[in-house]
């Protein structure tokens, strides 16, 4: 998929903030700074974009922007655009759940493309989206929309979108069961005199939730390559014999 030119008007547009929340974020360091293309204009790509929507999340969540700064700094330099989106689904998975109703052209200035009826079916099935009675009105999850859209292009059937869904689904809710736990007997104890209050432990909860996202992600990656290198390797097709 090719990089994303934005202005910083499109970027702010896209990424439903103002300009001068785009510059603010930028002189805070929270933005890289753009690339400088002809007429020393500007130009914003699709990692700007995922790390404007992974602030906005933290937000909701929130963080100051000291905070902010700190969840960002761990990142990795080099960290890619879908992997920012991957935060910001993540996070925006601890958030209760919500979603926003709007119409097609609402959708797809947000989404910065056209948006076919197939487009609209992998959205669907990827639950970034519900359709309504009226065929141009949707409800959309705002947390996982910019990676819905990036995964559009991605030559996966709905139908193995459906069941990798279904498996994240299932592990992620063990995961939290197992976390729960974990913390209901460990931190909270709730029959011992030393035990938390349950509104501190509400609050010791939200304080934890980005680093229990970023181990998540982090972990959910390598376990991912270790699987992939442990794929065989198709055997390679003799070269072609050159004609006598």
């Amino acid at each position: 998929m090719p990089e994303t030119a934005l202005t910083i008007d499109e970027l702010a547009a896209r990424a439903g903030v103002t300009v001068r929340t785009v510059r603010f974020y930028g002189a805070r360091g929270l933005l890289p700074p753009p690339d400088i293309g002809p007429r020393r204009v500007g130009r914003y790509g699709s990692a700007h974009l995922s790390r404007l929507a992974l602030i906005e999340e933290l937000q909701h969540q929130g963080l100051t922007l000291a905070a902010i700064e700190r969840y960002l700094q761990q990142l990795p330099a080099d960290i890619s655009a879908h992997d920012l989106a991957i935060h910001r689904a993540l996070v925006a998975s601890w958030l209760p759940e919500g979603s926003e109703e709007t119409d097609r052209e609402q959708l797809e200035r947000r989404a910065g493309r056209p948006l076919g009826e197939a487009d609209l079916d992998r959205l669907a099935a990827m639950n970034v989206l519900e359709r309504t009675e009226d065929p141009d009105t949707f409800r959309v999850d705002p947390g996982t929309l910019h990676l819905g859209v990036r995964l559009l292009d991605v030559p996966i059937p709905v139908e193995t979108i459906l069941a990798a869904r279904e498996v994240m689904l299932a592990h992620a809710r063990a995961a939290a069961r197992d976390l729960g736990r974990i913390f209901h007997d460990e931190v909270w104890q709730p029959e011992s005199p030393e035990g938390m209050s349950p509104e501190r432990m509400r609050s010791l909860s939200a304080q934890m939730q980005p680093l229990v996202v970023q181990a998540l992600v982090t972990t959910f990656q390598r376990s991912l390559k270790e699987e992939l290198r442990a794929w065989p390797v198709p055997p390679r097709a003799p070269d072609p014999q050159p004609s006598s």
